[in-house]
């Protein structure tokens, strides 16, 4: 069932940090419609320290990037937190290049990013990029229960060989939880990025491909459909891990599942609501939760470029379930045609650049990260599956970030 968004009860408790507001065109009463604030990108080719990466890919180049690489890519983002700061955030890139075998060279980070959003009033549209000081995450402590790439070493950095990370949430007491593909699993970090548990495996013996324990059993999970969102209640009490995709015993279907996790306890709760998406073929790519009970979720296909069709967010209530035991979803805004009144996604950065304009077209293949700034401001970004393509055709796609006024989102 699909409501338009209307007021509901649904008032969002402040942020971990507080991030000034970038002014509205729609008022808070929810009325108006959705509209893009503010739009900020990071060159494709930023690079971090470390050793080089790529290495396990075919040298040559793709969409304009050649491997292997000098170092460590910063992109692409899965996921996005409040930073240290006001106007400062965390982002979390995946596991690398796309697969466990090729991503045993790229180092699992969080970078410290601070966008200058592109407004209506101001603002560069650029990304800086905190190179000097990034969260590094390992098990020095040997945790993790299985070999890693990395075993021999004193810190035990963790890889894209190691885990696939796609959802990243703070607890109150600064921990980092982390929503894994590989396993899937719930992983429970310290603020510096070290492992603090063995992972917590999904309920219902739910496992994908890659999960190192399969010992020849089918997996009953397929692969890279783990928990690709993540939601925190505002308390950091509970965690809502989701799968991005249907089980194996429910292939072909529309049915995800959000599991509900203590943090308290260290354990899932039993708690489990059924998703069903538009489409069997449609993800379920991150949430953020508005309160205790109301959650965002952005829903996508596999489009890229002008292909890029159906990517939306919704708002559901966990205590609004239909008569087929399903949540209730109220649509907020779509993000395949985003009203951009004041035209602040022009002009663009690359001759060629599509989906810009009135509206505004998220046209990256996977719109994956998802966070509340401020009350009805929804802060929205890319994972550009680097070095893939999408915004330009065969040029590998800069990380944007979005901001989109969302009318209704917070009643006062």
């Amino acid at each position: 069932m699909i409501k338009r968004l209307s007021t509901f009860a649904a008032a969002a408790l402040a942020a971990t940090v507080a991030i000034p507001s970038l002014g509205a065109h729609a008022d808070d009463t929810g009325s108006g419609q959705p509209t893009l604030l503010g739009r900020a990108v990071l060159p494709v080719e930023t690079y971090a320290p470390g050793p080089p990466s790529g290495t396990l890919l075919p040298p040559g180049t793709v969409n304009g990037i050649t491997f292997p690489l000098p170092s460590q890519p910063v992109e692409g983002f899965s996921a996005i937190v409040a930073g240290r700061h006001p106007g400062e955030y965390l982002a979390m890139p995946d596991n690398g290049f796309g697969a466990k075998a090729n991503s045993r060279d790229f180092l699992i980070r969080a970078y410290y990013i601070r966008p200058d959003f592109k407004t209506a009033k101001d603002g560069s549209g650029e990304v800086a990029v905190d190179l000097n000081e990034f969260i590094q995450f390992r098990d020095p402590d040997g945790l993790i229960g299985f070999t890693i790439v990395n075993e021999g070493t004193t810190e035990r950095s963790l890889t894209g060989g190691d885990i696939d990370p796609e959802s990243l949430q703070r607890g109150a007491d600064g921990d980092l939880w982390v929503g894994d593909e590989f396993g899937p699993w719930v992983l429970h970090f310290d603020a510096t990025g070290k492992l603090l548990d063995p992972p917590f495996a999904a309920p219902g013996g739910l496992r994908s491909p890659n999960n190192p324990h399969l010992g020849g059993a089918a997996a009953t999970q397929p692969n890279s459909r783990g928990f690709e969102a993540m939601a925190i209640s505002p308390d950091g009490q509970y965690l809502y891990p989701a799968l991005e995709g249907a089980t194996t015993a429910e292939l072909g279907t529309t049915r995800r599942h959000v599991f509900e996790f203590s943090v308290r306890d260290e354990a899932f709760t039993g708690r489990v609501w059924l998703y069903q998406t538009e489409q069997p073929g449609y993800f379920v790519s991150d949430m953020a939760a508005l309160d205790r009970h109301y959650l965002a979720v952005i829903e996508r296909d596999g489009g890229l470029g002008l292909n890029a069709l159906f990517r939306k967010v919704y708002v559901v209530n966990l205590a609004d379930i239909d008569a087929g035991g399903s949540l209730v979803k109220t649509e907020a805004v779509d993000l395949a045609a985003v009203p951009d009144p004041d035209l602040v996604s022009l002009p663009p950065i690359h001759n060629g650049d599509v989906g810009l304009g009135n509206p505004y077209r998220v046209t990256c293949e996977s719109i994956e990260a998802i966070h509340q700034i401020d009350g009805n401001q929804l802060l929205l970004g890319c994972d550009n599956n680097f070095p893939n393509t999408g915004r330009n055709p065969g040029r590998a796609d800069d990380s944007e970030f979005i901001v989109v006024k969302v009318p209704g989102l917070r009643r006062e």
